[in-house]
């Protein structure tokens, strides 16, 4: 059993700072950096007192402590895909923004180039007459 422990501390800090060296060579944001430092930091946690699950577990009223891991997981990920898909939202409507106002520009600059070219053709043609 103290393998177990030291094995699932030594990820959770090897987590922690895998996530600390990303977040610091600007691949990873600061804030869901925060994120998976918080897991990492949990999961040390649960390295080095093992006993806190069962703990929990049983002042919940849960009778198999495992379960109580796997649900508190799928709430994680759950939280975690339902962020993304709103961030992952709002990306899209600025992109979509974006484009609408580059398109708008570009009519902009293209009337404006069609008046500029038309506007000496009209005032020569008035000197010939």
């Amino acid at each position: 059993m103290a393998s177990l422990q030291t094995t699932t501390m030594l990820l959770g800090v090897g987590l922690a700072i895998l996530i600390l060296y990303l977040i610091r060579r600007d691949h990873l944001y600061l804030m869901h950096g925060l994120f998976w430092v918080a897991v990492a930091a949990a999961a040390a946690l649960l390295g080095a007192w093992p006993g806190l699950v069962d703990r929990i577990a049983y002042s919940v009223g849960i009778s198999y402590p495992p379960a109580l891991l796997l649900l508190f997981a799928c709430i994680v990920l759950f939280i975690k895909a339902l962020h993304a898909d709103m961030v992952n939202t709002r990306i899209e409507r600025d992109v979509r923004r974006l484009n609408q106002r580059l398109a708008m520009l570009e009519a902009d600059m293209e009337a404006l180039a069609l008046s500029s070219s038309n506007a000496p053709a009209s005032s020569s043609s008035s000197y010939h007459d």
